[in-house]
């Protein structure tokens, strides 16, 4: 399971982009320098043009960095906002129980199954009543 992401690594629950933010300096021509906040000061601000995307001005899409919760280390950790189904997926000598999780600043489509012990290990009081749909 994977609850700290780090922006340098990819992951399923990394955020696909934040920004928007504004391109200072065009050094090459496959290379961007982006004007950003004092938040991410730590981050190198030249991108590679296929890391960046165009900005089409839909709300939706942007994510802003303070919803995320950036720390000093560039971390952050995902907070778990519904369990959305449950799944049972048999091997040949074991049986694994799996959940489908909403995490927060994700949309419904980015869900993710996690196992099911895992997620009952760091999230005890959603277990305690069957809160857990079938």
């Amino acid at each position: 399971m994977k609850g700290v992401m780090i922006f340098v690594k990819k992951g399923k629950l990394s955020p696909r982009y934040i920004g928007p933010y504004t391109i200072s300096k065009r050094i090459s021509n496959v290379a961007c320098e982006l004007e950003l906040p004092q938040e991410l000061a730590a981050v190198y601000p030249i991108f590679h043009i296929f890391m960046l995307k165009k900005c089409m001005g839909d709300s939706l899409l942007i994510l802003p960095i303070e919803d995320i919760g950036i720390k000093d280390s560039l971390a952050y950790e995902e907070i778990l906002v519904q369990i959305l189904d449950r799944q049972v997926r048999k091997s040949r000598t074991k049986e694994v129980a799996s959940v489908k999780v909403l995490w927060r600043n994700q949309f419904f489509e980015e869900a993710t199954w996690e196992a099911e012990e895992d997620m009952k290990k760091r999230y005890p009081h959603l277990f305690e009543f069957g809160e857990i749909p079938n």
